[in-house]
């Protein structure tokens, strides 16, 4: 892991934008809260074939309001070249100079016509090289246990290789509990020349039936031992938070121990964990 020590460690937080007045209310009081700990950004997702475009942009306004540094996410799938200029134009304008270069999903129910005139994210990203230059900082998707749609690991590394000589200046990868995973991840990584921060998406235990859900549909592995622990805990939601918050503060110790170049934390609109793992860490000294 010597090489991605050369990279300053960053350490973000990952939104998602409301569909409600009470839940954007709810994330604004968050959002404060988090930004007391001064992260380098908070990225603000965009749903399926742009569902949630109306929303991102208003958290994102709301944002930059503040005066916080941010980050949206772009989805190629489902837009036409046009409308994905259009909106970085937007941004660029605002003076948002990081983004979140993603395929995305179609959305629900959508079939293959759906898909636009982008299909993949390298496609993206050296559209947003040919039309700005260099004028965005990039950041990609990882998977160090492998993108569930893959055909094979050597085809899922193979995508993201596309993606880093497009243009990319760092990834995020998909949240993992397995270490091993993404050490593995970084090191066929750095014998292909993909010299890029891979920085590992940290996601908190908070709710075993939540995070079942979420792990079958992304392909996130929970080990068998976390998955029993969770399991014989039942609905005691004190208890699953309290090993939760164990299980990733020891994990990401591990991670920046041996040279993990930081740390994006997937907050789901949250702070009170966040904060926890934060302190934990010590993130506020480094």
């Amino acid at each position: 892991m010597e090489s991605q020590t050369q990279f300053t460690p960053t350490f973000s937080f990952e939104l998602f934008p409301p569909k409600t007045e009470a839940g954007m209310e709810k994330l604004q009081a968050n959002v404060l809260k988090l930004a007391t700990v001064n992260p380098l950004y908070f990225s603000v997702t965009y749903g399926a074939g742009g569902s949630t475009q109306n929303r991102t942009f208003e958290t994102v306004n709301w944002l930059l309001s503040q005066g916080i540094e941010t980050a949206p996410h772009l989805s190629c799938i489902g837009g036409t070249r046009e409308e994905i200029i259009s909106i970085l134009k937007r941004y660029q304008e605002q003076g948002i100079t990081r983004l979140v270069a993603l395929r995305g999903d179609l959305p629900s129910g959508a079939g293959m016509g759906g898909l636009g005139e982008l299909n993949y994210a390298n496609e993206l990203v050296e559209l947003i090289r040919s039309e700005f230059d260099d004028f965005f900082r990039i950041e990609v998707a990882a998977y160090p246990e492998f993108h569930p749609q893959a055909t094979s690991a050597e085809a899922d590394v193979k995508n993201f290789k596309r993606k880093v000589e497009a243009g990319a200046n760092a990834a995020i990868t998909q949240y993992f509990y397995n270490p091993d995973a993404y050490f593995e991840f970084v090191d066929i990584c750095e014998k292909q020349g993909l010299n890029i921060p891979i920085v590992p998406g940290i996601m908190p235990i908070t709710n075993y039936s939540n995070l079942v859900r979420f792990s079958d549909a992304c392909g996130a592995e929970i080990p068998r031992w976390v998955r029993k622990r969770l399991e014989a805990m039942g609905d005691d939601k004190e208890s699953i938070k309290a090993f939760g918050l164990d299980v990733v503060t020891a994990m990401c110790e591990r991670l920046l121990a041996e040279g993990a170049p930081g740390l994006h934390f997937y907050t789901m609109n949250q702070s009170t964990t966040i904060l926890k793992l934060w302190d934990n860490l010590n993130l506020s000294e480094r």
